[in-house]
This record gives C-alpha cells, sequence and structure tokens, in this order.
C-alpha cells in the first residue's frame, strides 16, 4: 500500500495517527493545526475567486470565463486536500520524530494562481467582451 493511500485512512482515522511515536509538545501539534486551517482558508479563498470569475464577469467570452473559474476552483479543490494530506504528513512526522516533510506544492499553487492573474491581466488589457 503507497503512502499516500496509507494517508488518506488516515484523514478518517487521528487516533491511529495518534497511537504513532510519542506525543509532541503541544505547541508544535497546535501550529501543525493552524496552518492546516490557514490551507483551508487559502481553498476557500480559491473557491469564492472562482465563483466571483463566473458571476461577476459575464460580458467575458464563455471559454475564457469558464477557463479561469475553473482553474480557480480546482486550485482550490487541490488545496483544501493538499491541507488534509499535509496535516497528517506532519503530525506523524512529529510523533516519530522525524524531519517534517517537504512538498512542492506551494511552488505549483502559486504558478497556477500566477497564471491565472496573468491570463486575467490580459483579459482586462485586451478588453475580450463575449
Amino acid at each position: 500500500m503507497t503512502e499516500f493511500v496509507q494517508n488518506v485512512r488516515l484523514w478518517f482515522a487521528p487516533e491511529q495517527v495518534r497511537a504513532e511515536g510519542s506525543t509532541p509538545d503541544y505547541r508544535f501539534s497546535l501550529a501543525n493545526e493552524r496552518t492546516f486551517l490557514a490551507w483551508l482558508r487559502t481553498a476557500l479563498a480559491l473557491i469564492g475567486g472562482g465563483f466571483a470569475v463566473d458571476q461577476f464577469l459575464p460580458d467575458l467570452r464563455w471559454a475564457w470565463r469558464v477557463g479561469l473559474a475553473l482553474a480557480l476552483l480546482g486550485a482550490g479543490v487541490l488545496c483544501s486536500l493538499r491541507a488534509v494530506n499535509h496535516w497528517v504528513r506532519c503530525e506523524r512526522a512529529m510523533r516519530r520524530g522525524e524531519d517534517l516533510p517537504g512538498s512542492r506544492f506551494p511552488a505549483l499553487l502559486g504558478l497556477v494562481i500566477a497564471a491565472v492573474a496573468l491570463a486575467m491581466v490580459v483579459v482586462v488589457v485586451a478588453g475580450w467582451a463575449g
């Protein structure tokens, strides 16, 4: 069973996460939880942005509007899933006394948001109405 599949199972079984290793300093666990909540706020903002693009830019060409909205909505979905997975991975690493796991996801998310922002700049400057 791959590590990702094992982590997905742990999303719904926090008691199994707590059974591993030793209990870390509560400050670290609470910091991990705050980071998780920050990622969820980011996901909600992306989802809200996707709906805003779709609802408040009706004059934009359909393909552009839907493409930008779906990019933001998809980034929000990935961000929320990543938040849970990262929380589990960090909690397990702290309990085992291991280094915290690295991730390329922040760079990927930053690139997606930059691409959407650049596309929106092009749309605004070019005035591509539908």
